[in-house]
């Protein structure tokens, strides 16, 4: 069993509220936009740490982090990337991965839209954990707790922290 902290776009800065909400998680997962290598520094000193890079991620982030992960976790293939789409409409690129690979989670950010679906086509839970970071025009810093034990994906919870 393992719980995973899930973020996206930090756009390099890291608030409080977020490292006191993964206090408890085996591993940290970041969908892109880190925004710099000391916001990817202190999440990989926090805790097991994957991410991939986004589309405002320079050059030093991009060779660090790719631009797309599929893994297994548990049981369970994860495929993470920054920009994805939804449900209905993802990116080509997204959904031929999608295809091949088969995931039971897709990860996304770059809205900086909260959303969690149940993707019946892909038979795959869909997460985009919204915006952690303090750039963009969100109104809360978000991001989503969540456990995996075997192929069971339980208990998510959700951070919300007005801006």
């Amino acid at each position: 069993m393992k719980r995973i902290g899930i973020l996206s776009d930090t756009h390099g800065t890291l608030h409080p509220g977020i490292i006191n909400f993964f206090d408890k998680v085996d591993e940290i997962w970041h969908a892109g936009d880190i925004g710099n290598i000391q916001t990817a520094e202190k999440l990989e000193a926090l805790k097991p740490f994957r991410a991939v890079s986004g589309n405002i991620d320079g050059r030093d982030l991009r060779i660090r982090y790719k631009e797309q992960m599929v893994f297994i976790s548990e049981k369970v293939k994860v495929f993470i990337t920054h920009i994805g789409g939804y449900p209905g409409r993802y990116d080509p690129g997204v959904r031929r991965i999608m295809e091949i690979e088969k995931p039971g989670l897709f990860v996304c950010g770059h809205s900086h839209i909260l959303k969690v679906f149940f993707d019946k086509k892909y038979d795959l839970l869909h997460i985009n954990p919204g915006a952690a970071g303090s750039s963009g025009l969100h109104r809360s810093i978000t991001a989503v707790r969540l456990t995996i034990d075997g192929t069971d994906m339980k208990d998510l919870e959700v951070l919300d922290i007005p801006r």
